[in-house]
């Protein structure tokens, strides 16, 4: 099958969607990971865990040398476990709710995107937050967690269920706008860097790393309030967006809310671009191997099966040359 079918496979392939989902976010966060674990570091408000350091090198420098060559990776397991669910229900739910709203034409292209963006995140974050509270409270400086598994029940032990989800709402008013800006970004350069919508990994590659970008710019803000959220350092527990956000002010003053800027963009936007590289490699792997080849797919699409019913639909007279079909 050329690369000019892409765009008239069947997109419906809700399977696929989740495989290829899967597959990209597993790949996403585990090749970044240590990236990541550097930008909660260097969120961390706490005195002791940014003593001496000033830039991304010198955290992940001091973290290798003071703690091992493992610890930027410390706790990537949980990340596997929950990234591939998360994400296998999050692409598949975008598509089916970008598809739905574009072909009907409820809105303009671009707010279907965010509005199919805002819907899938709820479901997401769902499935993510207790990853990111277990994987961030190993990330830290001094953590007191021996393993995964230690993380969950002292953490359960200690503060219930609730710790779990503790930044669950702080998590939703960060990657709604995070999610809408990234889809809207994404299919904008798309659009632009591939109008015939064909199969293009540099494409999918460039424009994930645009969007993961300026998306990451916009909320890290947020992302710094969820950080202190899950981790809870120092002696006061924070419950809450507004008291993250009073406390960040208190410890870090305004540019406490940028902490980590740079680190957040530098691991964003090569991490969407495999996510979405990765993502639209196996979707298109996945369901152009499921028996269709482009005149078959084309043939079911303007001849579909008869069960009983006589379909009134007009077709073209031979899939070959569809460009003779004269409704």
């Amino acid at each position: 099958m050329s690369f000019e079918d892409y765009e008239t496979l069947p997109t419906n392939n809700v399977l696929a969607h989740m495989t290829a989902g899967a597959f990209a976010g597993i790949m996403e966060h585990c090749i970044m990971y240590p990236m990541d674990s550097v930008k909660t570091r260097m969120q961390s408000l706490s005195p002791a865990a940014n003593t001496g350091v000033t830039g991304i090198r010198d955290v992940f420098f001091r973290m290798v040398t003071t703690e091992g060559v493992w610890r930027p990776v410390k706790g990537i397991g949980v990340v596997v476990m929950g990234a591939g669910p998360a994400h296998a229900i999050y692409f598949s739910c975008y598509e089916a709710i970008k598809d739905n709203l574009t072909s009907r034409h409820f809105m303009n292209d671009a707010f279907s995107y965010g509005a199919a963006g805002c819907v899938s995140t709820v479901i997401h974050d769902g499935v993510m937050t207790p990853t990111d509270v277990v994987k961030q409270r190993l990330q830290m400086f001094n953590s007191p967690y021996k393993s995964i598994v230690d993380c969950i029940q002292r953490t359960y032990q200690t503060e219930g269920v609730k710790a779990f989800y503790r930044s669950y709402t702080t998590q939703l008013m960060m990657n709604i706008p995070f999610q809408s800006i990234h889809f809207m970004t994404y299919e904008t350069a798309t659009n632009f860097m591939n109008p015939e919508r064909t199969y293009k990994p540099t494409a999918h590659m460039v424009s994930g790393a645009i969007a993961g970008g300026v998306a990451a710019a916009v909320t890290t803000p947020l992302d710094v309030c969820k950080t202190l959220l899950n981790t809870q350092e120092g002696e006061r527990k924070i419950s809450g967006l507004v008291n993250a956000i009073k406390a960040v002010y208190r410890l870090g003053g305004p540019f406490g809310y940028f902490r980590g800027l740079r680190a957040r963009v530098l691991f964003q936007m090569p991490s969407t671009a495999i996510c979405w590289s990765t993502y639209e490699f196996f979707k298109y792997m996945l369901i152009s191997s499921k028996c269709y080849d482009s005149k078959t797919i084309l043939a079911e699409k303007y001849h579909p099966k008869e069960d009983g019913l006589k379909y009134s639909q007009p077709g073209p007279p031979s899939v070959s040359e569809p460009e003779s079909w004269a409704p």
